[in-house]
This record gives structure tokens, sequence and C-alpha cells, in this order.
């Protein structure tokens, strides 16, 4: 039994060590994406990616019969905010991966502490 509490001590040990380590990097993530949508906000993103993409939506029904029939170019503005629309995108998928990060930071870090505890309870158990 006490190789058994050893080895949920190690666990809980890794587990807690991995959580220390995913928030700093959440932390940084959302730094990172902070800078490449410098004049916006996070706040500001999604707010922003629907704006886009119903102007993009307009423009595109407009444009999008001469495009398919190959009897015009699609517009400055309709590629302006197809590119925009796809960075703003971009940017709302690592907002969210950055605070599934920082969740299972979090996560790992309780799971890491309830299963060193649980090490130790078995462990003083067995003695």
């Amino acid at each position: 039994m006490r190789v058994l509490a050893a080895i949920i001590i190690i666990l809980g040990l890794a587990a807690l060590v991995f959580g220390i380590l995913f928030i700093p990097q959440a932390s940084s993530g959302e730094q990172e994406i902070a800078e490449s949508v410098a004049p916006l906000t996070l706040d500001e993103v999604e707010g922003k990616y629907d704006i886009v993409a119903a102007k993009y939506d307009q423009i595109k029904m407009a444009e999008e019969p001469g495009i398919q029939a190959q009897t015009a170019m699609p517009s400055a503005m309709y590629n302006y905010l197809g590119q925009q629309r796809a960075l703003l995108a971009l940017a709302k998928s690592n907002m969210g991966v950055t605070a599934f990060i920082r969740m299972m930071g979090i996560v790992n870090i309780l799971l890491g502490a309830s299963l060193i505890m649980t090490g130790v309870v078995l462990y003083r158990k067995t003695a």
C-alpha cells in the first residue's frame, strides 16, 4: 500500500507542476493575442468580428455571382473584409484556447493537490 501511496503522490506532484506551468503559458498567449489585435482590446474582438462578418456577407451576396460567373473580380473591400474576418476569427479561436489552457491549469492544480493529499492519507493509514 505504501508503494501505491507513493505513486499517487508522484502523480499528484506531476499534475501540480503541469498546472503551474499551464497558467503562465495562457497569460503569455493572451498577451500575444492582445498585441496582434493592437488597436482593439480582447473584449472588443467578438463584437468587431460580428460587424465585419455582417459587412462581408453583404458584399459577398452582391459580388459572388459575378465572381462565380467569371465576369467580375473581387473588389478591394471584399478582399479586405475577408481577410479581417479570417484574422478576427483566428483571434477569437486563440482566445478560446488560452481560456481552456488556463482552466486546465487550474484543474490540474486542484487535481494534483487532491492526489497529494490522498496519497499522504493513504501513506499514513498503512504506517
